[in-house]
Formats: structure tokens, C-alpha cells, sequence
């Protein structure tokens, strides 16, 4: 009976991550749908601009006289198409676009008052190049048409790049106007994976997702050993996949470390079912968010030194700090750090915020919907720290890539009077 619930939940797990992995790729294709959607429209305008031209043109050959040459039927003039003027540039102006929530705000002004505007076209890309926006780079430009105003909010986007460039040109009914000088913004944020190899061998760890597999150390040692056995070729391989991405915080996968350091850290074992993500904090303010599968029965996030021992459980040692969730036999929610437990007297969001001030020693967990605080750490961090995950009987999946949301930093200012109460998980400092 126990095995067939073990299978049965296991099959569950599957289609739980394959329905996410379908709806990433439909996002994904949605996504594109809207860049070719985009491009259709914009040129179906040029297409009907240019039928009414040669309409217009046509008519103009049946007139004889010079005089009336310049007029067609119905009143209409043919004059204005050879006297449409191309648009001149935009201006984006850096000091009026926003980079806040994951959105990107960008405003832009005509140098010249020009009443022929019919509307606008944005285009954007992502890049890690640092210098002055190039021609051509690594990513295309992704298309928005038809803006008509002089700014536009691009929102839900995951900062998974160092910058983003913007440029802009106006259209009037002819004819579309040379391009804006490219603008450079910042989107920084916190990018990492879950480091597969050093989490616990029942676990399954793919990318930003970790799934409870009870089958999973069974038979696979001689396979991990022969891996770790190949030496340089393994961290050649693993350098190709190795994601782009904002490198500060230091990324600490091992395609960016020797191989030596990559060894040090022993997998977890025993009934310590825990992975750590593979980029550590070294200073700064950064937040990402984690969501369990509705039928988890044990979990918890938050953040341990890389020194946490292979044993070691988030939460039962000085190094770890985190927050439990248990389904299992009681409901139970708490902090915890250094083997001390306090009850959290919330619901259990669906997500859970994650914000962690390495300067400021501090480490806050939310609603990630509402922003609710849940529970405060108040400590101080003398090293690295790395994101630290533990699920069992069910998964996690994590959202990175994400700004400190403008609600959180709001609720930061005013927080440090109510973190007295956690003062009996917060004493002791490493």
C-alpha cells in the first residue's frame, strides 16, 4: 500500500512539473505570438498606406491640366504625399524612465512639435554588454507597435541580464522615422540554479526546480563517482550550460571555479534533504521567491554558509537561518536557526518572499502576494551565504531574476522596531 502511494505520488510530482514546463512554453510561445503580431500589424499599416499612395497615384494620371494636377476626387489633395516629411528621431530621456518591480518604465519627447505623429515603435533587447549600445548583439529586437503616447511600461519581466537597451522612432501615415540614439538601463538582479551537485540524492534538481524522489539514491553512487572521475571534461561539459546571467553576486557553479573548489562541498545525506542555490551573496539586497507543490508535506527556505555540513538540516545550525513548513501528521509553521524553533502564528502563503540585506544582516520572509511579513532574522553575516532549500514527500520550484519589490523595501524602512520579538532565534551571531 505504502509503495503504491509512494508511486501514485510520484506520478503526481511528474505532471505537477510537466504542467509547469508546458506553461512556460506556452508563455514562451505567447510571447513570440506577440512579436510576429506586432510585425504583422505594422505591416499591414505600411501596406495600406502604401495601396492608398498608389491609389492616389493612379487618379493623378487621368488629370490634364497642370493646375488640377495637385487635386484628385472627392476633395481629397494629392499634394500632402509628396510633401509628408520623415519623422525626425524620439529622444529618450534616461532621467524619466523608471526601473522598479520588475517593469521597465520609458519615456521619450520629439525634438520638434510635429502634428503628422500617428504613433510610435518601441523596440528592446536584453544584453551583458557593458559598453555603448551596438548595432548588432547576442539577442534581437523585440518589437512594440502602435504606442500612442510618448512613453510606455513594459511589466513582468524577469531581470535576467545585466542591462536592457531601448530605442524608439515615430510614424506618421506614410512613413515610418529613423531610430532614437539607444538607451542603456540597468536591471540587476539576483540570478541563480539549484546546484545539483552537492543536493541530496533523493532529490531530483533541474534548473530552479527540486522534486522528492524516494528512488533516487538507489544505484546511482557508481554512477555520480564515475562522473566526478572524469575531472576537467566533467567541468568542460558543464561549462557550455553554464546560464548568462548578472554575475554579481558571484556565481559559484562550476563553470566559473576550479574544479577543486566545485569538490569542496560535500552532497548532503542522511536525512539532511536539502540542495543550495549555486550563486552566493556576498553583499547587497536581494529577494527571490519559492513555491511548494499543494501536497508537500515537509519544507523549508532560506539561507546557510557554504560550510553547512553534509548532515546539517536548515534551521538546526549556527550557519542556516530559515522557515519550516510541516503537512506531515500536524500542520506546523516556524522559524528556525541554530536548533532554536519559534511558532509563526500566519498562514502559510502560497508563496514565499525571500529578502536577504547581506550588509544589513538581515533576512525577511513574506507573502509573496500580499507582502505580508511573516518572520524576520536579525543577524550578522560574516561570509558568503548561499539560498538553501529542503523538501520532502513533494517540491519546490523558485522564481529569480526578480528586483526587490518597491513594497518590500517600503516595509524594510520601519521593520527593525518589529523584529524584537525574534530576539531568542536572533542572539547569536557567526
Amino acid at each position: 500500500m505504502d509503495s503504491q502511494k509512494e508511486a501514485l505520488q510520484r506520478i503526481i510530482s511528474t505532471l505537477a512539473n510537466k504542467n509547469d514546463e508546458i506553461q512556460n512554453f506556452i508563455d514562451t510561445l505567447n510571447q513570440t505570438l506577440k512579436g510576429v503580431q506586432s510585425q504583422l500589424s505594422q505591416c499591414n499599416n505600411a501596406l495600406e498606406n502604401s495601396e492608398e499612395l498608389l491609389e492616389f497615384a493612379t487618379r493623378s494620371l487621368d488629370i490634364k491640366e497642370p493646375e488640377e494636377f495637385s487635386k484628385s476626387d472627392n476633395g481629397f489633395s494629392f499634394s500632402p504625399f509628396f510633401e509628408t516629411k520623415v519623422p525626425k528621431a524620439p529622444e529618450i530621456d534616461p532621467v524619466e524612465c523608471l526601473v522598479a518591480d520588475n517593469s521597465v518604465t520609458v519615456a521619450w519627447r520629439m525634438p520638434e512639435e510635429d502634428n503628422k505623429i500617428d504613433h510610435f515603435i518601441l523596440e528592446y533587447r536584453k544584453t551583458n554588454f557593458d559598453g555603448l549600445p551596438r548595432v548588432k548583439d547576442e539577442r534581437c529586437w523585440e518589437i512594440i507597435d502602435n504606442i500612442k503616447g510618448t512613453e510606455y511600461t513594459l511589466s513582468g519581466l524577469k531581470f535576467d541580464s545585466k542591462y536592457m537597451n531601448f530605442r524608439v522612432r515615430a510614424c506618421n501615415k506614410a512613413v515610418a522615422g529613423e531610430y532614437s540614439d539607444p538607451v542603456t538601463l540597468e536591471t540587476k538582479a539576483l540570478n541563480f540554479s539549484l546546484d545539483n551537485s552537492s543536493s541530496h540524492l533523493n532529490l531530483r534538481v533541474e534548473d530552479t526546480c527540486v522534486e522528492w524522489d524516494p528512488t533516487g539514491g538507489k544505484g546511482q553512487d557508481s554512477k555520480i563517482k564515475g562522473k566526478e572521475n572524469k575531472g576537467s571534461a566533467h567541468v568542460t561539459s558543464l561549462k557550455k550550460h553554464t546560464r548568462s546571467g548578472t554575475p554579481s553576486p558571484k556565481r559559484t557553479s562550476i563553470g566559473s571555479r576550479p574544479p577543486a573548489v566545485r569538490g569542496s562541498r560535500d552532497r548532503f545525506t542522511g536525512e539532511s534533504y536539502t540542495v543550495l542555490g549555486d550563486t552566493a551573496i556576498e553583499s547587497g539586497q536581494h529577494y527571490w521567491e519559492v513555491k511548494a507543490q499543494k501536497d508537500c508535506k515537509s519544507y523549508s527556505v532560506g539561507v546557510a554558509y557554504k560550510t553547512l555540513g553534509k548532515f546539517d538540516q536548515l534551521g538546526k545550525t549556527n550557519t542556516s537561518w530559515c522557515i519550516h513548513v510541516n503537512n506531515w501528521l500536524q500542520n506546523t509553521f516556524s522559524a528556525k536557526h541554530n536548533n532554536k524553533v519559534k511558532a509563526l502564528d500566519v498562514t502559510v502563503p502560497e508563496r514565499i518572499g525571500v529578502f536577504c540585506d547581506f550588509d544589513g544582516g538581515q533576512l525577511s520572509f513574506y507573502d509573496a502576494n500580499s507582502k505580508q511579513l511573516l518572520y524576520s532574522f536579525k543577524t550578522k553575516f560574516t561570509q558568503p551565504v548561499l539560498p538553501g532549500f529542503m523538501v520532502w514527500c513533494g517540491g519546490l520550484s523558485l522564481n529569480t531574476g526578480m528586483q526587490v519589490p518597491s513594497a518590500v523595501r517600503t516595509l524594510q524602512k520601519s521593520e527593525n522596531g518589529m523584529t524584537g520579538s525574534a530576539s531568542s532565534l536572533n542572539n547569536i551571531t557567526q
